[in-house]
């Protein structure tokens, strides 16, 4: 906001008559001219003087050399010293002439005019917002600070209807029709303000600084047709001006929280734009202005396009009227403020840009350059909102046939790629068009890219290599985002693609980027469906039958879960003895399921399985170890043996 009183200061300063063309001299006195023209001997003395040194004339414009802008600027402020005594007899005679004119007509005086237009507004206004229908309807907008606008526009229709209605006198109309507009253009922008910032010091002086603005372009304006003389209306423009600049300084300064160095820095900047207002160049002048405050425009324009885009019915994220609106009305701000430079370069003709062909041409092409580049940023975030829907919309895969299922899968995956190289295209477009309103040769541009590009090929044949390869790995489908792969000691669920290599996520949390030259043969574990074997030992005196009806309950309570009945393709089954093993026999069951979900559904029937076989008395395999033969009661023999020996030789032994 900051900026704004910058800008707004230096906006008031642009329209002053200071900046506008001469006024053209009394129809006798041109008369006059033409007939001494036509004087044989004036023509004469005229075609024997020699040429006009141009760069005195540029010195004599101000526009470059500093002692013409120094003797420009004595010269400025000696007029205005001069004229400052006349202001108020000068204002005194238009306020006669206006008030003369309406009631010469038969009209009541332009002020009371004015309140009587403001008051119908007011009335309208009133009525409006008593409606219980006009309440619901701002309430359906659905965006609060959107709907304080819409009673603005009632007053300011209402106050249009009375003024339209009546063939007001010619001053009279013309001052009612510009103090009618700085009144309901103040109460837009203090709105907007009231909508974009608390409540501050600094948004009372904001206010404060649009109403000052707002009524010295209203005098502004009707200096000329009220018929008061140039040298007053630059002194008045210019007393305004400085009364703005006091303003948006003491708000630097007393209302802004900021630090020293910062305040000294706008300080400066705001006195410099003021001095190119003051030495008559206009060009610098807006470029200082669009520094400092279209930043802060562009944020309130986007914060309010964004509320009324959220306005709208069925709004939703990536929606191509939120880009429009929000994207659009930014690039409308910059195309108008581009244009407003233009116009200011073209129609003065002391401006470098006017007197240099070489400036005039980067100048204005410039100024293409702007359109091209917004025109670029519309077109690409249309292109990303409609992939990035897409994208959204292909992610909710719920409840979906497996070929459609397939086909947005695999729009998950060629969508990213495509949108990365669009952003190039692009990009690369909108730089060339750029360079070309520049005026640089962009043909020969292009063939040294395309050599670069063939020599680049050759010393990048690792790159190349990944890229072509990715692009087959496109084309045959290999896999989508999404998918569980492996590829030599890589593996892992696909997270995204580059140009040139593939993300993958590990079931364990480790990414692995991988170019696609190495990827070699690829392994999909997640495509249509998964037939899932394990292997379960049980003991060698276990009912095989009785084991198949119970794997085959199983089977049945599994597919009748409503959590993990749908995953399944074909029911859990036994297949039969797989084979003798050292401790039991070997039982193998199968089942085919959705990729992905195997393992989850596996360790629900491993439990089922544990349980239901322990319920019916069938014992799993376990290790054991069989010592001695048939007489098991040997072993326990030769040890009370070995005992009764190792007892009587202790007694033989002993004396």
């Amino acid at each position: 906001m900051r900026a704004l009183l910058a800008s707004l200061l230096l906006l008031v300063l642009l329209h002053s008559p200071a900046l506008s063309q001469s006024v053209s001299p009394p129809p006798g006195k041109v008369a006059d001219l033409l007939e001494l023209l036509q004087d044989p001997e004036v023509r004469t003395w005229l075609e024997k003087q020699p040429a006009a040194d141009p760069a005195g004339e540029q010195s004599d414009s101000g526009s470059a050399d500093i002692s013409g802008w120094e003797d420009r600027l004595r010269r400025r402020i000696d007029g205005i010293t001069a004229t400052i005594p006349r202001i108020p007899s000068e204002i005194a005679a238009a306020a006669a002439r206006t008030r003369a004119d309406a009631i010469g007509h038969g009209y009541a005086p332009v002020s009371v005019i004015f309140v009587g237009l403001v008051l119908i507004g007011v009335a309208a206004e009133a009525i409006f917002r008593r409606m219980a229908r006009t309440r619901a309807t701002i309430a359906r907008t659905g965006s609060a600070a959107l709907a304080q606008f819409i009673p603005i526009l009632v007053f300011a229709g209402a106050m249009a209807v009375v003024f339209f209605g009546f063939a007001w006198p010619p001053l009279a109309r013309i001052s009612l029709l510009v103090y009618l507009i700085a009144f309901v253009a103040y109460r837009l922008a203090s709105t907007t303000i009231g909508v974009t910032m608390p409540p501050s010091a600094l948004r009372r002086r904001i206010r404060l600084f649009l109403g000052l603005l707002l009524f010295a372009l209203a005098n502004a304006a009707l200096a000329r047709p009220l018929g008061v003389a140039p040298d007053v209306r630059q002194a008045i423009s210019t007393l305004f001006s400085i009364i703005l600049l006091l303003v948006a300084l003491e708000t630097v300064w007393n209302a802004m929280q900021r630090g020293r160095a910062y305040n000294l820095a706008l300080t400066g900047a705001l006195g410099a734009i003021w001095l190119l207002w003051v030495v008559s160049l206009p060009g610098l002048f807006w470029i200082g202005i669009y520094a400092l405050v279209l930043p802060g425009i562009l944020a309130v324009i986007g914060r309010l396009a964004a509320a009324c885009a959220a306005s709208l019915p069925n709004a939703r994220q990536h929606d191509f009227r939120q880009v429009l609106i929000v994207r659009g009305s930014r690039a409308v701000v910059v195309g108008l403020a581009a244009t407003w430079l233009a116009v200011v370069w073209h129609v003065n003709p002391n401006s470098l840009v006017r007197q240099n062909p070489t400036i005039a041409a980067i100048s204005f092409g410039l100024i293409k350059s702007v359109a091209v580049v917004l025109i670029a940023d519309i077109v690409w975030n249309l292109v990303k909102a409609a992939i990035d829907r897409r994208l959204e919309d292909s992610a909710l895969a719920t409840g979906l046939s497996p070929q459609e299922a397939a086909r947005r899968g695999r729009l998950r995956t060629l969508l990213p790629i495509f949108r990365n190289a669009l952003a190039v295209i692009v990009l690369v477009i909108a730089v060339l068009i750029v360079l070309s309103e520049l005026g640089v040769q962009i043909a020969p541009l292009i063939a040294g890219a395309g050599i670069f590009g063939v020599a680049l090929g050759f010393g990048s044949q690792t790159l190349v290599k990944d890229v072509i390869s990715g692009v087959f790995y496109m084309l045959d489908d290999a896999f989508r985002v999404g998918e569980y792969i492996q590829s030599g000691s890589y593996k892992g669920t696909v997270e995204s693609f580059s140009l040139r290599s593939v993300r993958l996520r590990h079931h364990r949390g480790p990414v692995f980027t991988v170019p696609f030259g190495l990827l070699g043969a690829v392994q999909n574990m997640s495509r249509d469906w998964v037939i899932d074997k394990f292997r379960i030992s049980v003991g060698y005196d276990t009912d095989i039958n009785k084991a198949r009806k119970i794997a085959k309950g199983i089977g049945a309570q599994l597919l009748a879960d409503p959590e993990v009945g749908p995953l399944f393709i074909e029911p859990l089954k036994m297949k039969g003895v797989e084979e003798f093993g050292d401790y039991g026999i070997v039982l193998g069951f199968g089942m085919t399921v959705v990729p992905g979900q195997q393992t989850y559904i596996r360790r629900k029937a491993y439990a089922m399985i544990r349980d239901a076989f322990r319920e019916n008395g069938i014992e799993f395999a376990q290790p054991t170890v069989q010592v001695g033969g048939d007489d098991k009661g040997g072993a326990a023999a030769a040890a009370t043996a070995l005992k009764a020996k190792a007892t009587a030789d202790a007694a033989t032994t002993d004396p």
